[in-house]
């Protein structure tokens, strides 16, 4: 087991990716971007896993690489409860954590938006990024980086 948490990042479409390396590195937490081939995003200094596109592929390759006590940032409530399965922290990018306790109901939501849509319908997209989306998360990820540091 590593001394220190890895931050594992579900880098395509994450708007808080600079915000989130910059903090991992107050806290000395080695961060690595995950990523298919349309969104090849890199950063100086961080490992970036590049994987072919393709339903989950990703999701699984991030997985493979994670280890309990790590910090997985996710937007995707499926990943979130693999995640949690292994015993990581799970945040997405507006400071939701992701816990045994609220993973059902958003597995359970997601699962009713999906039957809305397959049945014709429409669900509301995401909102407007906002400060107050930065500030939670950045307060929420601070919290989660100290809890994961501490305990290894």
């Amino acid at each position: 087991m590593n001394l220190t948490p890895t931050l594992l990042i579900d880098a395509d479409a994450c708007p808080v990716l600079d915000k989130a390396l910059f903090i991992s590195s107050q806290y000395e937490i080695e961060s690595i971007l995950f990523c298919d081939t349309s969104h090849s995003i890199q950063r100086e200094g961080v490992k970036t896993v590049i994987v072919d596109k393709g339903m989950d592929s990703v999701d699984f390759k991030l997985l493979n690489a994670l280890s309990k006590g790590d910090i997985v940032i996710t937007q995707d409530y499926g990943l979130g409860a693999m995640a949690l399965a292994k015993g990581a922290y799970v945040v997405n990018q507006n400071g939701l954590q992701m816990t045994s306790d609220n993973i059902d109901a958003l597995l359970n939501q997601r699962h009713m938006s999906a039957q809305i849509r397959r049945a014709g319908g429409r669900t509301k997209g995401p909102k407007k990024r906002t400060q107050e989306n930065n500030l939670a998360f950045e307060l929420k990820f601070r919290q989660i980086c100290e809890q994961a540091v501490a305990k290894r």
